[in-house]
């Protein structure tokens, strides 16, 4: 038998090779090209006793992959991160190992780029104020990627723990853009609204947004959490990963639903968004809710190997 190494492509390595442009732009091009969220196979969540574990496994023609990760909710107190885990990717075909990819990274920077895949085709051209709720990975990911999209110069952070929300603040010292501490009525003069939260019930009252803002929200994944409320839904157009995923993970759509305050007819989903399938209403605001799918991971789990393999 010839022994053979599986590459381990580390946190850097992956960091190196999805610059936050590239990684938008492989989401979008997945999209444009066919590939169809709603046959991902559902995620598998596992209560342990410190939290869950996540089983998303994922198929293309080129790859397939699965992303094993644990949530620890303690962990942020600890040091660590919330998000732990590995990917890994075979070849479609004959289902070899090709490499294990750091999991955290990988979700970081997925997560972010899919929300500006969405804000990129509904936010703004100018948009340039951007209020985020939130101080862990995600809320930096989400400021990097929707600057990546959008001229952003001022940024306003809302966050329950003010010691994480100054040391939040401090990375932006020379980063050109304006970050600052922020309060609830930030959100009624901001042209992009980031939710990066583990809240369980809504951070904001949505009448306060104005009729141009585009929120985006990714820090939930249960049916009974949301981090957006119904006024939020009502007030606007809503566009999600896929149908299926959304009304079976996402709170913020399955609680309207279930109230009757929202046909499932009424979303759109982030493919048809790409292909320009949904109609452009610059009168009311714009809501891409995000649960996170195992597509995502796959799409840039492969363009960071092929970039890797290239050297």
């Amino acid at each position: 038998m010839t022994d053979r190494t599986t590459p381990v492509i580390a946190a850097g390595e992956v960091r190196s090779a999805l610059p936050m442009r590239v990684a938008v732009a492989a989401v979008q091009e997945a999209l444009r090209d066919g590939l169809d969220p709603e046959t991902d196979p559902a995620r598998t969540a596992v209560p342990v006793g410190a939290g869950q574990l996540l089983l998303m496994p994922a198929q293309s023609s080129r790859y397939a992959g699965v992303k094993i990760a644990s949530v620890a909710p303690d962990n942020p107190a600890r040091g660590l991160p919330r998000i732990q885990g590995a990917y890994l990717l075979l070849d479609a075909v004959t289902l070899t190992p090709l490499a294990i990819l750091d999991a955290v990274e990988l979700t970081a920077i997925r997560t972010a780029a899919v929300s500006a895949a969405a804000a990129d085709l509904l936010a703004e051209p100018d948009a340039a104020r951007l209020v985020v709720f939130g101080t862990g990975p995600q809320a930096h990911s989400h400021v990097e990627a929707l600057r990546s999209v959008r001229p952003l110069r001022h940024v306003a952070v809302i966050a329950r723990d003010e010691q994480r929300r100054e040391e939040f603040l401090r990375r932006y010292e020379d980063s050109g853009l304006v970050v600052e501490a922020g309060d609830l009525g930030a959100v009624s003069g901001a042209d992009l609204v980031a939710c990066c939260t583990t809240a369980r019930t809504p951070l904001f009252d949505g009448s306060r947004l104005a009729d141009h803002a585009t929120v985006v929200a990714v820090g939930s994944h249960e049916p009974d959490a949301r981090e957006v409320d119904e006024v939020t839904v009502r007030r606007s157009t809503v566009v999600v990963e896929a149908r299926s995923a959304a009304l079976r993970e996402a709170g913020d759509i399955v609680q309207p639903v279930l109230a009757g305050k929202l046909s499932p007819d009424e979303l759109f989903t982030l493919a048809e968004l790409v292909r320009g399938g949904v109609p452009a209403d610059r009168d009311r605001p714009r809501l891409f809710k995000s649960v996170g799918m195992a597509w995502e991971d796959l799409v840039l789990a492969g363009a960071a190997y092929e970039a890797t393999m290239r050297g």
